[in-house]
């Protein structure tokens, strides 16, 4: 159960952790394509929560939120493959912050192409999160479960003479 265990913790993270491995490789003085593709829709939702929240948001450097992106999928990869929880929370973060920004298809009608694949590449990235929900939950509920045993022993009484 425990190789099993960790072969699906390292097959789950090898998604992260290679995408940050090329992430990292491709990043370059400008950020490397990844900057390319997320400047615009870093724009485009910064204009969007700017005019819904009435203030104006200060310029984000699109290559420190890169950096941001792979150091959250490398370490939060690394983590998590050795069962450790905060990797979870840290690849959590990474898929609830990032996902609709990069898989931005609300911003496409249902008759254009782009529509359907960032729906579902965002869906891909919701059950991702998903998955880590439940390991998160697997692993609180059985550290509290074990908290909860150790509180029902008892010690025995010493016996009266």
């Amino acid at each position: 159960m425990g190789f099993f265990s960790f072969l699906g913790r390292v097959l789950f993270a090898s998604l992260f952790i290679l995408s940050a491995w090329q992430m990292f490789n491709d990043f370059g003085a400008d950020g490397g394509p990844a900057a390319k593709e997320l400047a615009p829709k870093l724009d485009l939702t910064k204009s969007h929560l700017s005019s819904r929240l009435g203030l104006a948001l200060p310029d984000i450097e699109v290559k420190q939120v890169v950096s941001a992106i792979v150091a959250l999928k490398g370490l939060g990869g690394l983590l998590f493959v050795v069962g450790n929880i905060f990797g979870a929370y840290l690849l959590a973060f990474y898929l609830v912050v990032v996902s609709p920004i990069l898989y931005d298809f609300y911003n496409y009608g249902p008759e254009d192409r782009q529509f359907s694949l960032l729906l579902t590449e965002f869906l891909q990235s919701v059950a991702l999160l998903g998955a880590l929900l439940f390991f998160i939950g697997m692993k609180n509920s059985r550290t509290t479960t074990s908290s909860k045993s150790n509180l029902k022993k008892r010690t025995p009484k010493p016996k009266a003479a």
